[in-house]
Order: C-alpha cells, then structure tokens, then sequence
C-alpha cells in the first residue's frame, strides 16, 4: 500500500495533512523553548538556599527528558488535530498514555534516585558508610521497581486488559513471601530504620537490658558489637532494636549519685560539718557540678550522707579519676573531724549448752503394772 492510498483510506487531505505537520513541529519546538525556558528559571533557583533542594531535584529530573518523547508528543499533537477514523482514533489515544505515562515513568525514576541521595547525603555524617549505602541502594530499588510496575499495570489497564486478577495474584504472592521471610524482612527493615534514625553508628558504646559494647558492623540483618571483655557479639537488627537503647557515645554530663556512711554514736555538731566539707571537696575538682550533700538517713547502725554531683564532661575515665580523689579526700576530711566510719559493733551472745540429763520416756513407752496389782489398795 503506497502512502496516498493510506492517506486516502484515513480521508485526509493534503492541506490537513500538512496543516498537521506544521502543528507537530510547531508543538516540537514550543516543547524545546519551555523545557530550556525552564531549566534557566531553576537554575536561578539553585542559587537560592531557601528553595535549593526542590529546584536541584526538578532541574536533574527534567534534564532526563527524552528527545524522542518530545519528537512522539509533537507528532500526536498534529494527529489530534485530524479527525480520523474510529479504529486509528482509539489508537492515538493509547498512543497518548504510552507516551505521557513512559515520560512520567521516567521522571518519577530519576526523582526517587535524586531525593535519596540528597537526603542520605544530608543525615549521614560519614560519606563513605557501607551501611547506608545499602539502605540507600535497597530503598532507590524499591521505589523504582513500584514506579515501573505501576506504570506497567495501568498501561495494560488502558489497552483494555483485566489487570485486577492480576493485581489479587500480586497482593497474595507478596502476602505469602512476607510471611515466609518475615524474620528477614523484620531485619531487614530494622536496618532500614537504623540507616535513616540513626539511633547509633559505628564507633558508638552502646548498651541494652542484656548485652553491652561497641558497635563494629550493621548489617542487612544483624549488628556486631565488641563487648568490653574482646569477645565480638552478634545480635539481629529486630532484637536488639525490641529493647532500650542506651547510647554513651552521645553522653554530654554524666550525673553521679554516692553515699558515704558514719558511726550513729558521731554528735550532731560533728555531723553538721560534713556536707559542707563535702561540697568544698567536690568543687574543688575540675569539670564538675556539685549539686548537694545531705544527711539522708540514720538508724542505729549507721548514718548515711548522699552526694549528688554533675561531671560536665562524659569521660569514664575522667569520672573515675574524679570520683577516687573525691573518695580519698572524703576519707581524709573523716580522719581529721575525727569521725569514725566503723558500723556500731555487734553484741553476740554465746550460752553454754545444758548438762545431758536422761530422758524422760513417754507415757505410753513406760512398765504398767498388772491389772492385779493396780487394783491392791495402797499400804497392802
């Protein structure tokens, strides 16, 4: 069939069929002058901080704008201005959603890619994490994969296939995979949640109800910590995400709580002197807080001082080094009041154990006499 007999059977004429030629290529190049129109106008925005992040997405999502789609949509502009038989009609139209769907497929593909790298490059503090590569990488996927298959079912949707079997069959399948790999996909998104949360990283001491150390590897699946002891502990990600958390890492103040105890026989004046000699201790050291020093409790075995104090820095080790010259310095001030840190001293008393003597036998182990002679009366 030769190009005039096509045109023939379709009823168009010369001068529509040029008419539709000049509106596709005027349509072509309308296309081009608002694309680069637009990409000027974002580029100007980039420079501004306050709408930067939206207009760095739009501008690397536009810049994937196929030529062929623009070249595709011209030309179904210069169609739709034909009026064309019934069957070629129906397929400009899919025509048309293939072509505006595909390019809208594409643009939702390179936005998921562009946003998840703009915002792991953001929250992450360490550019060169394995762990969050690996959640970037598995998100991206993820919502590529749902782009395109969404885009691939309402496609067929438009060429008047029955997709909703289709559709049921994909929910169970994925019900039944997720209940099948449930345990891994419990990992798996734990590890997710630890990529974009962030509640620890790698370098961090960290410590729950059961397990205590500090973080090596986060895994798909499980997280590997080096207790203090040197043995390396592995937990999955869903277990150890279950419990509390304490992270010590991200510690700024560390609050101390201690108690000193005395003799109960030390008199009330001597008694009076102690927190404030306390509190002239504590002050004294660098980096620390005092808060108080109380006497919190007395009974007849001892009395007990409380101390509360602030280190303005989370070293162990500066702590520890604070809270022995704390103590030694304590045990002096006592020494120099003349306070006695002994408890009150125990009385035991000890008895002797009673001379062995013979016992006494039941009544019914006992002789009776005969029933003859407890019958006698007495004197006979």
């Amino acid at each position: 069939m030769d190009i005039r007999a096509f045109f023939a059977s379709l009823d168009i004429s010369l001068t529509n069929a040029l008419f539709a030629a000049g509106l596709a290529l005027a349509a072509f190049l309308a296309m081009h002058a608002a694309l680069a129109l637009f990409r000027r106008r974002l580029d100007r925005l980039s420079d501004e901080s306050a709408h930067r992040p939206v207009a760095e997405v739009l501008r690397k999502t536009l810049a994937r704008t196929s030529n062929l789609m623009l070249f595709v949509t011209a030309v179904l502009i210069g169609l739709s201005a034909l009026d064309l038989p019934p069957p070629w009609n129906a397929r400009v139209g899919h025509l048309w959603f293939l072509t505006l769907g595909l390019q809208l497929a594409i643009y939702l593909h390179n936005a998921v890619k562009v946003t998840a790298r703009r915002y792991f490059a953001t929250h992450s503090q360490h550019g060169n994490d394995g762990q969050v590569t690996i959640a970037h990488t598995l998100i991206i996927w993820v919502l590529q994969t749902a782009v395109w298959v969404i885009f691939a079912l309402a496609l067929l949707s438009n060429m008047g296939i029955d997709v909703s079997t289709f559709v049921a069959s994909l929910g169970i399948g994925g019900i039944a995979i997720a209940l099948a790999v449930q345990n891994v996909l419990g990992d798996l998104f734990a590890s997710l949640s630890i990529a974009l949360d962030k509640p620890f990283e790698v370098g961090d001491s960290i410590s729950t109800a059961s397990i205590s150390g500090t973080v090596e590897k986060v895994g798909l699946k499980t997280t590997r910590l080096r207790a203090a002891s040197g043995e390396q502990i592995v937990i999955s990600n869903a277990s150890l995400l279950k419990d509390t958390v304490s992270n010590f890492k991200r510690m700024q103040t560390r609050r101390i709580v201690f108690t000193l105890r005395a003799h109960p026989d030390t008199p009330a004046a001597l008694a009076a002197h102690v927190p404030a000699a306390i509190k002239e201790i504590v002050s004294a050291r660098e980096q620390v807080s005092f808060g108080r020093a109380h006497l919190s409790k007395y009974d007849q075995n001892f009395i007990e001082f409380e101390i509360v104090y602030t280190m303005q820095s989370a070293d162990y080790d500066l702590f520890m080094n604070t809270q022995q010259a704390i103590l030694l310095a304590a045990m002096q001030m006592f020494a120099d009041l003349k306070i006695s840190t002994a408890p009150r001293a125990q009385q035991l008393l000890l008895q002797e154990p009673l001379e062995h003597a013979a016992p006494e036998l039941p009544a019914e182990s006992r002789v009776r006499p005969p029933a003859s002679l407890r019958s006698l009366p007495k004197g006979a």
